[in-house]
């Protein structure tokens, strides 16, 4: 696979700069790659598996990763790595956190989550424990946009923080946090954690499922235009679930399956400066084993969450695994998307938004609509 390298600087410039200096224009029926940027995070993986990657934009404009990585999924030896972006590419990933407990005794680490918000420090959750059935959250900080990190400190009790995909602050400086849990019976929940102390103290709400009816975990939180709050992600129906609220999350609507085909297998969301959604995810039906359907990884966006085109295919190889994505914009503009490559290594793609447009993709477009207005107030069934 041939992997782009292009310097920090590259990431301010339009793509089309570079036609430009060639002093030729592209051919009429050919359109520019919204592609920038194509790499991996760490040249020589320090692990023998990474997964479930995490990005951010601390304060100083740095971009940083991280992902849980050891020798496989839920050994003893997993634990945060992480990488920060320099002017020439990344550095060598350093290993920040593990699940190591007071007595003494290992623990596997999971799902890192980064996030910077509007005040403090950069902040860092994970989890720690022997499976999601009996994890639990942890949270470690950097005041320094992540050279160094605190000691890190459980959450209380029932508090998981963000499970999978980054929180969502308002304009009030509330923060959400997009929450789930997976019981011993096979239930899944999603819920959400808001904190009103950047992060001190937390509240956890009800469940916005009912499992009986559908098992949704590990949302993404979207804030529309008009203010109404989305959450969506994954369930055990092999499609994308959406939730809505339109009082800044006290209460939120029913849940329902957008129609878009997913095989049980984690996605992540952002909202778009330019007003639009974007979606990222595996576009695939679910097969006997679980890590069938996580070959083809893909992007879609919507204009009100509710339907969604989809509008580039970011890797298509279905006997391998491309998963666990997160997205970011970052202040220039630009897409971010970091996730699992073959469980072996995290890839990095850039994407200039500007250039995604599914009307001109014709047959890679697929069209998602759920029932009802977007905007829903009202308590989860």
């Amino acid at each position: 696979m041939h992997l782009q390298r292009i310097n920090a600087l590259a990431f301010l410039l339009p793509v089309t700069m570079a036609m430009a200096s060639c002093g030729t224009q592209p051919a009429p029926s050919l359109s520019p790659s919204p592609i920038v940027l194509e790499e991996f995070i760490a040249t020589q993986p320090p692990t023998p598996q990474s997964h479930a990657s995490t990005l951010v934009e601390s304060r100083d404009g740095t971009l940083l990763a991280a992902w849980f990585g050891g020798a496989h999924e839920g050994a003893a030896d997993v634990g945060i790595w992480l990488a920060r972006r320099g002017a020439e590419g990344w550095l060598p990933p350093r290993r920040v956190a593990d699940g190591m407990q007071n007595n003494g005794g290992p623990q596997p680490a999971w799902n890192p989550v980064l996030f910077q918000p509007m005040q403090g420090p950069l902040q860092l959750y994970y989890k720690a424990g022997p499976n999601p059935r009996q994890w639990w959250g942890m949270l470690t900080v950097s005041s320094d946009d992540g050279v160094h990190w605190s000691t890190p400190r459980r959450l209380p009790d029932g508090i998981l923080g963000p499970v999978k995909n980054k929180p969502l602050q308002l304009p009030s400086g509330r923060i959400l946090a997009p929450g789930s849990s997976e019981d011993e019976a096979g239930g899944w929940r999603a819920h959400i954690e808001t904190s009103d102390d950047n992060g001190l103290h937390w509240q956890r709400s009800a469940a916005l499922n009912n499992p009986a009816h559908i098992g949704a975990i590990q949302p993404s939180l979207l804030r529309h235009h008009d203010g109404c709050l989305q959450a969506l992600g994954r369930s055990k129906q092999n499609r994308v679930f959406s939730v809505f609220s339109g009082d800044d999350g006290a209460s939120w609507g029913a849940m329902t399956l957008l129609d878009i085909e997913n095989p049980n297998s984690g996605t992540d969301a952002v909202m778009l400066r330019d007003g639009r959604a974007l979606l990222v995810y595996n576009p695939a039906p679910a097969g006997k084993d679980w890590w069938e359907g996580r070959g083809v990884l893909a992007v879609a966006l919507s204009d009100d969450g509710v339907r969604w085109r989809r509008t580039l295919t970011l890797e298509d190889s279905p006997k391998d695994e491309f998963s666990y994505p997160a997205v970011i914009q970052t202040r220039d503009g630009l897409v971010h998307i970091t996730y699992t490559w073959k469980r072996r290594r995290i890839k990095h793609v850039v994407l200039d938004p500007r250039l995604l447009s599914s009307a001109e993709l014709g047959t890679d477009v697929r069209s998602g609509v759920s029932d009802g207005p977007a905007c829903r107030v009202g308590s989860a069934r």
